[in-house]
């Protein structure tokens, strides 16, 4: 994040240097000038195969740390019992696929759900780009850098950017198209932040706006993480009814920027403009004015407004959900996407210390009975069933994701990580409906059977969005880039 720091001494104009300083470097350099010439597509023709197309929205719910397969929903009962571990297997409604006993309800949604089981990769490391973008290999520093010239653009900047390239970009006070919530990813976390989602070589202009969770956590819990024990208040175990999400103008402005600093550093871009007029021609700039544009919109768009207020929704509703920041969030995407947002996603993240969040190295059982999988269990169950409700769930891709899993045997009270065997789960948007893919061994070590990447993931997801996970778009350098270069389509998966 860049912070200028100048002298406060004021122009001519009423503005100190400072301001002028930090208006130009956000207004100028935080929105897509680093594209140097317009994205170009190259569309091929994608054959108009069974679920092509189905999916017009998406809510990705990222599970950050790595569940545990073992104790979710790839349950080995036979396994000795430093694998199994204590929780237990009970029936759902997709024959041969028994879940935790923690996750009642979502058994009762099984039916309507994919399960892959049989994710693999060599790696043992956190983040996000290898598991949602077309990047071929990652490494820590890859993972942990949060503009690194190797990235590429999340799967949400991919969507959403050819979708501008077909219809245009949306005018100012819409529904943005491309929102993450609760909060930037990693950043109440005590130590290094990730690399978060973002346009990468499409430019700033496609980088995802962020929510900022403004509210009060109602629990807490005592943790433990290579460190004296600490209290902890965790949102996501529990929040106040009063408790909302709002989209910040910049997602990446220092926290001291307030809502009278955006509006003064948006009159000092306005004071650019005349010079400016000689870049009209720029399509780097015209993407820039665009977004600015849509990014101030926001601060006093009705529909935004509307579409972030939870006190909407039946009180019955809200609780179904789970009054927690996971299960309001998931309600929240779901209004959004009802808005007309058309990627949305909600990062169950860490808060306070490390290895928190679905990170389990230790206070495995305990965090697993009673803080994450029910609300796990309440939040997915909930969309599920409320999606099918309104019509919504055939044309809304549901995704449940995250970067790996835990090791087989226990390590302790936890469980350590785990790249060579995982899985994720998929609901609506021309999905199967009740359908397991791929097998692993007896103690979940390894796949047996259909092994998969991240990358046949996000080519089916293309798919079912209407588009060639083989297609190319150009880089900042012109050079045509392959969507998801080394994935394929799941057929197993597609309804």
């Amino acid at each position: 994040m860049l912070r200028i720091l100048g002298s406060p001494k004021r122009l001519c104009d009423g503005v100190t240097r400072r301001e002028m300083l930090l208006a130009s470097s956000l207004g100028l350099a935080g929105f897509g000038l680093d594209s140097l010439s317009p994205a170009q597509t190259q569309r091929a023709r994608a054959p108009r195969e069974r679920g092509f197309g189905q999916a017009k929205n998406v809510i990705l719910l990222y599970l950050f740390g790595g569940p545990s397969h073992l104790d979710t929903l790839d349950m080995k009962p036979r396994a000795p019992a430093e694998v199994r571990g204590e929780l237990r297997p009970i029936r759902s409604r997709l024959p041969g696929c028994d879940v935790c006993e923690c996750l009642p309800r979502m058994a009762q949604v099984m039916d309507k759900v994919t399960v892959v089981r049989s994710l693999n990769h060599p790696w043992n490391f956190h983040g996000m780009m290898w598991a949602t973008t077309g990047i071929p290999e990652s490494n820590v520093p890859i993972e942990e850098s949060q503009r690194n010239p190797l990235h590429w653009p999340y799967l949400g900047s991919v969507y959403t950017y050819l979708d501008r390239q077909r219809h245009g970009p949306k005018p100012a006070g819409s529904v943005p198209d491309n929102l993450i919530l609760p909060f930037l990813l990693s950043s109440r976390r005590p130590a290094e932040q990730y690399a978060r989602p973002h346009g990468a070589f499409l430019g700033h202009a496609h980088d995802p706006l962020w929510a900022e969770f403004r509210g009060q956590a109602t629990r807490s819990m005592i943790r433990s993480s290579f460190g004296p024990p600490a209290e902890i208040f965790d949102p996501y175990l529990g929040i106040t009814p009063e408790s909302r999400f709002e989209i910040a103008a910049d997602s990446e402005l220092p926290a001291d920027i307030t809502l009278d600093r955006l509006q003064r550093r948006r009159s000092l871009l306005d004071q650019f403009d005349q010079v400016r007029r000689t870049l009209d021609r720029s399509p780097a700039v015209q993407a820039m004015d665009h977004q600015r544009a849509l990014a101030f919109s926001l601060l006093n768009s009705p529909r935004i407004r509307v579409a972030l207020d939870l006190d909407r929704e039946p009180r019955r509703l809200r609780e179904a959900y789970g009054m927690t920041l996971f299960g309001q969030g998931t309600l929240q995407a779901r209004r959004l996407v009802e808005a007309g947002c058309k990627f949305v996603t909600v990062i169950w993240d860490e808060i306070g210390q490390l290895n928190a969040g679905w990170d389990t190295h230790v206070d495995q059982r305990n965090r697993l009975r009673n803080d994450l999988l029910p609300g796990l269990d309440l939040g997915f169950s909930a969309l599920i069933n409320d999606l099918e409700d309104r019509g919504m769930l055939d044309e809304t891709l549901v995704l449940v994701m995250s970067e790996m899993g835990r090791t087989p045997r226990l390590e302790g009270d936890g469980r350590g990580h785990w790249g060579r065997a995982y899985t994720n789960f998929f609901a609506g948007g021309g999905m199967a409906r009740g359908t397991v893919v791929g097998r692993t061994d007896s103690i979940g070590a390894l796949p047996t059977d259909r092994p998969l990447s991240a990358k046949d993931i996000l080519a089916t997801i293309y798919h079912l969005l209407g588009i060639d996970p083989h297609q190319t778009i150009n880089d900042r350098f012109n050079r045509p880039m392959a969507l998801v270069p080394y994935g394929d389509v799941v057929r197993e998966m597609i309804g």
